[in-house]
């Protein structure tokens, strides 16, 4: 079976199906990825018993750890199937969609709760029309440096998924809406919205919710820095409170 891959998947035909396990042997090739793997499966859908069966369904897009799309368990393990490496892994390779995420069809889930998450912490920068207003405020190198690393997060949800606070009994919104939260209220254009983006921050599934385990920083794919992030937003949200009963 040396040259053969082993991949042991979770299906789901749907929502509200039961799931099911489905094993596959593929050939084997050099530098061989997952998503390539499961593209042999969809030219050829054939189980490892010689039955035909239906093409294999996960999501998909840049295929170089950009766009975070084809994030799933490997192993047990939330990364990103376009980076890792057959070769790298113990098989037979068991492939699960996120758990943290509604099943849409094996391995597709869908990840709007991440989405809606974004806009509850106002992760953007408003604009005030498209008229040109000459250049903006000037931001140190130094700083360009840190913000360039949480600006990086693709919204793959292997943070969440590694996030034990982020399950049924809670509704904590995971770290990468408090990285965000905290990555764009330290923007100069960005801080007009530091209070609302606190005060979301502060509301139900806020940072009191984490539990901090740290699981989401060795999990990110990006080596995002998701603790400092945290730690700083947690004392951000101490300040705001006090300067709020101070008003009052």
């Amino acid at each position: 079976m040396a040259n053969q891959v082993l991949l042991k998947i979770r299906r789901q035909a749907g929502p509200s199906e039961l799931p099911y396990w489905e094993e596959f042997a593929v050939p084997h090739q050099p530098n061989l990825n997952v998503v390539a793997a499961l593209m042999e499966i969809q030219l050829n859908p054939v189980n490892a018993q010689g039955q035909r069966t239906s093409p294999v369904v996960w999501d998909c897009s840049c295929l170089e750890e950009v766009c975070g799309a084809c994030s799933m368990r490997i192993n047990g393990k939330a990364r990103q199937a376009c980076s890792a490496l057959v070769d790298q892994l113990t098989q037979p390779i068991v492939l699960e969609p996120l758990s943290k995420f509604p099943v849409v069809r094996d391995l597709m889930v869908d990840r709007q709760i991440l989405f809606e998450h974004l806009k509850r912490v106002k992760a953007w920068i408003e604009v005030d029309g498209y008229y040109d207003m000459g250049p903006g405020p000037r931001i140190q190198p130094k700083t360009q440096e840190w913000a360039y690393m949480f600006s990086r997060c693709m919204s793959c949800g292997c943070c969440t998924e590694s996030c034990p606070q982020v399950n049924s009994r809670t509704s904590f919104m995971g770290p990468a809406a408090m990285a965000q939260a905290y990555l764009f209220n330290s923007h100069p254009l960005g801080a007009s919205l530091v209070e609302e983006r606190l005060a979301a921050v502060m509301g139900e599934g806020g940072i009191a919710e984490c539990g901090k385990a740290q699981n989401c920083v060795r999990a990110c794919p990006k080596g995002i820095p998701l603790t400092d992030a945290l730690a700083e937003i947690s004392r951000d949200t101490i300040k705001q409170a006090l300067r709020v009963w101070r008003r009052s």
